[in-house]
């Protein structure tokens, strides 16, 4: 029997997360052995699936850091994964076959210290030299080392794998002296028995009579552009009658965690932009929730606001999609490839009167609305399908063993 252990930096509540548990649980249906090695777990604050004894998640570092007065946030994820990789090999006991990391590229070369060195696949969501600006001298000299030592251990994976056709580019682009790769892509896939199974019913979330309800997920970070779909919702108001203007909502629900500081600043900041707006009324703000209420927001919800630029893929349209809500996204990044203007929903310029026009012909056409739902599950099972991602996760990792 295969076993394959799994290294991400904090199971939490994210895409990322989502990945690397539908990941796990498909390797286990192939007749794999799976753990999953973490830096911190939190069990108020996870996908279910993480909780179960199947999956064999192991929590280790969390004592260390997640930053330093605020700062120094990736040396710190650095650290700790380094820590976990550490105490996998060296203190654990623990024996296994290939190594599924993702995030954090700095524990690669860990496993090649082995005594029989470890294959190792490195997913790779994003290069995470792109995810932060540097406005300062400080910041650009702090990042030299941090982005030289990700491009080279992620050079020491033995297979590098993407989560769509604008990040493999993107790869590409930034790691020049990785210019002999070429990253498959590995589309992430929807656990559909998970929402076939969880029961219908409404959401406490949405007040009774509305009729017109948007739903945006996302994390509550100030890269979401989140302030969008406020800014569309206020440009809406002033297409719509004050009937149809009654008859509309606004659930704004993200992952949140108060050791974040991002987090909680942001949250209020989008609290007080609601208010100055003056769309407290029509906005419902959720911080974290169940997978039951998830699936419970998109089944009330006949639109999604999809608001990041250059999103790497985003799992969330895809859940829309399949729980047949129509998707307004920015038209760029991953939602290029998985919605389908005009026939899933609509791509979007990233301002309010476009997202607002759009939002508008949601509204005055419930037809178009249903039928843009069905096309939109009907792609997700014809293109992202769980049984797709298995197969071509399972084959990786069978081309690794050999």
């Amino acid at each position: 029997m295969v076993k394959v252990v799994f290294l991400h930096p904090d199971l939490g509540i994210g895409g990322a997360e989502r990945l690397v548990l539908d990941a796990a649980a498909a390797l286990r249906r192939r007749g794999c052995q799976v753990q999953i090695w973490t830096a911190h777990h939190d069990p108020a604050r996870c996908f279910a699936e993480s909780r179960e004894p199947g999956l064999g998640v192991r929590s280790v570092g969390g004592w260390l850091p997640r930053a330093v007065l605020g700062r120094g946030l990736a040396l710190c994820a650095y650290l700790r994964m380094l820590y976990v990789a550490c105490y996998l090999v060296f203190l654990s006991g623990e024996e296994f076959d290939v190594v599924f990391c993702d995030q954090v590229s700095a524990c690669i070369p860990v496993f090649k210290l082995c005594r029989r060195a470890k294959r190792v696949l490195f997913y790779c969501h994003f290069p995470d030299q792109l995810l932060t600006h540097r406005l300062t001298a400080v910041k650009r000299l702090y990042r030299l080392p941090i982005d030289w030592l990700e491009e080279y251990t992620t050079g020491l994976a033995d297979l590098v794998v993407v989560n769509s056709k604008f990040t493999a580019g993107v790869f590409k682009r930034t790691f020049k002296s990785l210019s002999h790769l070429e990253p498959d892509v590995l589309y992430p896939s929807l656990n559909f028995t998970a929402f076939d199974s969880e029961p219908a019913g409404g959401s406490d979330s949405v007040p009774p009579g509305k009729k017109f309800v948007f739903l945006s997920i996302n994390r509550f970070e100030r890269k979401k552009n989140l302030p969008l779909a406020l800014e569309a919702l206020h440009d809406l108001r002033g297409r719509l009658a004050c009937a149809d203007w009654e008859q509309v909502h606004l659930v704004m629900a993200g992952g949140y965690d108060e050791r974040v500081v991002e987090n909680v600043e942001h949250y209020r900041e989008l609290e007080e932009m609601a208010s100055r707006l003056q769309l407290s009324d029509t906005v419902t703000f959720v911080r974290s929730f169940t997978d039951q209420q998830k699936i419970s927001l998109l089944r009330r919800s006949g639109c999604v606001l999809y608001t990041p630029s250059n999103e790497h893929f985003g799992i969330v349209p895809l859940e829309a999609m399949y729980t047949r809500c129509p998707v307004i996204a920015v038209n760029s990044g991953g939602p290029l490839e998985s919605v389908v203007d005009r026939v899933t929903g609509f791509l979007r310029q990233p301002s309010p009167d476009s997202f607002g026009e759009a939002m508008e012909t949601i509204v005055r056409n419930p037809d178009l609305r249903a039928k843009m739902g069905d096309a939109g599950r009907s792609r997700v099972l014809r293109t992202f399908s769980t049984d797709a991602f298995e197969e071509q996760l399972y084959q990786y990792i069978c081309k690794l063993t050999q």
